[in-house]
């Protein structure tokens, strides 16, 4: 135990009052306990009491999902417009980048997972909840082609709280179809579709890319669906479930196939290749 845990002790047992700066610690959404930041990055940030999965951003996935160093993004060359006027989008979009450093709310590129070669798209809920519209529907679809011109196999990421983007009215659902009909082609190629669901993937982006996996696993907890369950419940005037539309909750009822730890993700994910590349 460091000095720092120490410190928190003893105020928690009313033993001291000091000052802390900020970001050193982080309270649990899952079981409301206090983590040592240093200790929950060490962990993939998972908290280590109770494996509340926090979440994390694009360029974290792939750090902890690629080999080293093997990431090369692809420039999609396209950036998002306002085709609606709708008001404040603009600047929901400055304060994506500003938030995340992103220019989007998809990166895409290639790289190797355990030495094999492979397409991935990411999805960042940091950015607009994730939410896609006409460039992560672009991205989406470039980075399936992709997997379709170099023979490999692709895996899509997302955490896309957001579903479809509601600025962009009509556009942002045009990418559902776009989105699925890449995949069917991919499909229609023989080439694997690993789609790995975080917390939460919603909405448009559940309806359509993020559920046509030839494997689908998901990290535990995870909110996965299309409406939410507030407005499921506010719709029918039903109390859902108990887990209703968690990652648990899919798995018994057939909608997902696997239920992964973040910290075995990667090694399922080189499981899956050399089984299938073999």
């Amino acid at each position: 135990m460091g000095w720092l845990e120490r410190t928190y002790n003893k105020i928690k047992r009313g033993k001291k009052t000091i000052d802390i700066p900020d970001g050193l610690w982080t309270r649990c959404t899952g079981c409301g306990q206090t983590v040592y930041n240093k200790n929950l990055k060490e962990n993939l940030k998972v908290c280590p009491e109770c494996g509340y999965h926090f979440y994390l951003g694009a360029e974290e996935r792939i750090e902890i999902t690629l080999d080293k160093d093997s990431f090369v993004e692809y420039d999609s060359k396209v950036n998002s417009g306002d085709p609606l006027s709708f008001p404040g989008y603009k600047e929901k979009l400055i304060k994506g980048e500003e938030k995340t450093g992103l220019d989007e709310a998809a990166v895409i590129g290639e790289g190797e997972i355990g030495g094999k070669p492979i397409v991935i798209g990411v999805t960042d809920f940091g950015f607009m909840g994730g939410s896609m519209g006409s460039v992560v529907g672009e991205r989406i679809t470039i980075t399936t082609e992709k997997a379709i011109d170099k023979r490999r196999p692709l895996l899509i990421i997302s955490g896309s709280g957001g579903g479809a983007r509601m600025q962009e009215g009509v556009i942002s659902l045009m990418q559902m179809a776009k989105t699925s009909a890449a995949i069917a082609e991919l499909k229609k190629q023989g080439l694997l579709y690993i789609s790995l669901l975080t917390n939460p993937t919603m909405g448009g982006v559940m309806a359509s890319f993020a559920s046509r996996g030839d494997i689908i696993i998901a990290e535990p907890g995870a909110l996965l669906g299309f409406a939410g369950p507030r407005v499921i419940k506010q719709t029918i005037k039903q109390q859902t479930p108990e887990g209703f539309q968690r990652s648990e909750f899919l798995l018994e009822h057939g909608i997902i196939d696997m239920v992964v730890e973040r910290g075995k993700i990667r090694s399922t994910l080189i499981k899956i290749l050399d089984f299938a590349l073999s």
